[in-house]
């Protein structure tokens, strides 16, 4: 059964692309331009999570959100807000939110931060093998050959990263916001460090390069042939 997404923006153009995208991903998706109606929504569907602009007519986003998780309503949310100042996510956090995205975003990190959270607050349990690796999402531990490599939470978060985008070439900038939760304070080179300390944790247990650099744009995970 697909989950259901309830996307609040008074921005038609941005309302629709976010529609659009989110369908095309398998979600139900209900749009909204304002909050006149959001609290007869979440009674009447089964939403999964709110998607809330702050700039809206009549009432700021996160101080609607506060008002109803005061009532009871306690869906998980994310902000996706022009106001990017560090006070102003904070203030989001404080007011309810489960993450915090800015205008103007990147599509894809938009859509893996969707997903993460979502799977986060399903509790949903993931086993996933690929190649010689394997991920217990229940204990969040990486094998390589049944050997477990002893990866610190960073080191977790971004292999699992790579991990949900075997084969694609992933931007240092794109890294930074998938994983690293203060990424506005961190430069690319940050990334670069992590990911030679990932490998080094790797190598014992494998002679095959799994996470290869690509000069000047990121790096790509995937699986050598034999």
């Amino acid at each position: 059964m697909a989950q259901t997404i309830l996307v609040v923006d008074d921005e038609e153009d941005i309302l629709d692309l976010l529609e659009y995208t989110l369908s095309k991903d398998g979600y139900e998706v209900i749009a909204c331009l304002d909050t006149k109606n959001v609290r007869s929504i979440l009674d009447e569907e089964d939403v999964d999570l709110i998607i809330m602009d702050r700039n809206l007519p009549g009432v700021e986003g996160s101080e609607f959100i506060a008002q109803i998780k005061q009532e009871g309503y306690d869906h998980p949310v994310i902000f996706l807000s022009a106001k990017d100042k560090s006070e102003d996510v904070l203030e989001g956090f404080d007011r309810g939110g489960d993450d915090y995205i800015t205008k103007p975003f990147d599509l894809s990190i938009f859509k893996a931060r969707v997903k993460a959270l979502l799977k986060r607050v399903s509790g949903e349990v993931e086993q996933k093998k690929v190649g010689e690796f394997f991920y217990d999402g229940a204990k969040k531990q990486f094998f390589i050959d049944k050997n477990l490599l002893p990866l610190t939470k960073l080191e977790h978060d971004l292999l699992l990263t790579f991990f949900e985008n075997q084969d694609r070439l992933l931007s240092r900038e794109f890294l930074l916001e998938a994983v690293w939760e203060d990424y506005e304070n961190r430069q690319a080179k940050t990334v670069n460090v992590a990911i030679k300390r990932l490998k080094e944790k790797i190598e014992p247990f494998s002679t095959k390069e799994y996470i290869k650099s690509v000069r000047g744009e990121g790096y790509i995970f995937s699986i050598p042939k034999e």
